[in-house]
């Protein structure tokens, strides 16, 4: 696969960034060697290699993910650390003036 510097261009604006003609060449260039060498990767037989999720062997160091009762809403809004109107409040992730 080809990168272009229409490429690293298109990736800027979806991600918002703003770049220089210097720096979209940089960039096209070091992005380039990253494909080709996780191309390079693809070619290697891993014919007889086991699967590896995790290469250190440990045990995981969060608790149980369970679901909690709580006896009312009162209780639980207790544990939230911001409220509006009776709602847990949380951070917007879309913004309404989007035009992408």
């Amino acid at each position: 696969m080809e990168i272009t510097k229409d490429t690293i261009t298109h990736v800027a604006k979806l991600s918002r960034l703003a770049f220089s003609d210097q720096e979209l060449d940089k960039f096209t260039k070091q992005m380039g060697d990253i494909i080709n060498m996780a191309d390079q990767l693809g070619e290697v037989d891993t014919t007889d290699v086991p699967e590896t999720v995790q290469v250190v062997d440990r045990d995981t160091v969060f608790r149980e993910d369970k679901p909690e009762h709580w006896e009312s809403k009162e209780e639980l809004m207790k544990n939230v650390p911001e409220k509006v109107d009776g709602f847990i409040k949380v951070p917007v992730i879309i913004d309404k003036d989007d035009n992408a």
